[in-house]
Parts: C-alpha cells; structure tokens; sequence
C-alpha cells in the first residue's frame, strides 16, 4: 500500500513543476488601455518666424454733410470719384480697389414738446485699397489725401503666403515641444520615446496698425508723402505632440 502513494505523490509534483514552467514561458498579455494612457506626455510647442509683410491694406474715404440730401449725396460722389481716379493715376489697379462702406445719416436737432427736426445729411463714402508692392503705400495715400480723402483708417501689413515661414515655423514648435516633453519626462525619472501623435494647431499673425488720420490732421498730411513703414512680421505656429514614457 505504501508504494502506490509515493508514485502519486511524484506524479502530482512533476504536473505542478510543468505548469509553473509554462506559465514561466508564456509571454505578457498586452497593456490595458489605462495603463497605455499614463505612459505618455502631451505637449504643445510654439514656433515663431519673423518675414518681411509684403501686402499693405487701407481704407481711405469721404465725410460731407449739407442741408439737403441730394446736395449731401452729390458732394460725396463727386468727391470720391476724384479720389478714386486719383488712386488709379498712382498705381491702383480695379483689382486692388473695393467699396467697403456707404451710409447716409440724418442729423436732428431736438426741439422741447416738438419731434426732432432734421437739419442736415451726412453722406460717408469709403474705399479699400489692397496692394501686394509695400513700398508704394506711401504714394497711393498721398494721392488719395490730395485729391480729397478726410478719412484714413489704419493701414496694415501682412504677409500674403503663410507657406514662406511655415516649414521653420513647425520644425521649431516640435523641437519646444520635445524639449518640454524631456523636461516633464526627466522630472518624473523617465524618458521620451517616439512621438505617437502630432496635431498641427496653425499659424498666428496678428495685423501690425498705423496711426488714423482723420479730418482736420488731413490738411497738414496732404502736403508731404506719408512716411510707412512695413517692419517685420512675427508668424506662430503651434503643434501639440504626445510622447510615449520610457
């Protein structure tokens, strides 16, 4: 009866000795997607590149006010018709010129137990010049002021073709981002790996404005080219990055 026992006894222990080594041998299942999650570092990097503008945009009108309408609105016409031949003569093209706004405004007197009375009319006249050659902004204002403009709204610059600064612009904001993403992964004992996903956020570029002129300071600027600078534009792009941790 004895001996029975002890052959049990091995074939039970050379099972579990079996079963230990396979599970020894079995590879790890795969990460669950919670702990995939806490083995990443999102960051966002912002890149800047300075270009030169190279369009020019502003906005030169007509105010005239007279007692009746008809004489109002034809002062106006008249007005801005020799403004615009003026801006044609410098260089404008018909491409470069738009109406951006025409409004007619009565102006009342209020009289005590009585409804306001209109006293006069002012008729605003305004036109849009968009020109990709900088250098001659000076000139078109210039002209537009002597012919009769006593409204100038600012005058900004852009730069027409994002694409010029956008290769530098993002190699940059990835490079802040895997640099914030090392700092991070540094500080928590880890490192970076490879970056799992890359989402372009665009460019940023914010218009740079001039001084506006109007009415009475019209007189002293039309005897003189109006000095205009373009400076440089400063373009952002940004791109936010996740890394996995190491």
């Amino acid at each position: 009866m004895t001996r029975p026992i002890r052959t049990l006894t091995v074939a039970v222990a050379t099972v579990l000795g079996a079963a230990a080594v396979l599970v020894a041998q079995t590879p790890p299942g795969p990460v669950p997607r919670e702990a995939a999650a806490w083995q990443t570092v999102s960051v966002t990097g912002v890149g800047h590149v300075n270009l030169t503008p190279d369009r020019a945009s502003f906005t030169v009108g007509v105010q005239t006010v007279a007692p009746s309408l008809g004489a109002a609105t034809q002062e106006n016409a008249a007005r801005m018709t020799a403004i615009v031949a003026a801006l044609r003569r410098a260089g404008a093209t018909d491409r470069e010129l738009r109406t951006t706004g025409l409004s007619i405004y009565p102006q009342q007197t209020a009289q005590e137990g009585k409804p306001p009375r209109v006293v006069a009319y002012q008729v605003s006249n305004n036109v849009t010049v968009t020109r990709d050659d900088v250098a001659t902004v000076g000139r078109l204002l210039e002209a537009a002021v002597q012919a009769g403009a006593n409204t100038v709204s600012g005058v900004s610059f852009s730069v027409s073709d994002l694409a010029r600064g956008r290769d530098t612009g993002l190699q940059a904001a990835f490079a802040e981002a895997k640099a914030k993403a090392d700092v991070l992964a540094r500080a928590a004992g880890r490192s970076i790996g490879r970056a799992l996903a890359i989402t372009e956020g665009g460019a940023a570029m914010p218009p740079v404005p001039m001084p506006m002129y109007r009415r009475a300071e019209m007189a002293q600027a039309a005897s003189f080219a109006a000095p205009v600078e373009s400076g440089a534009e400063e373009i952002a792009f940004t791109v936010s990055v996740v890394f996995e941790l190491q």
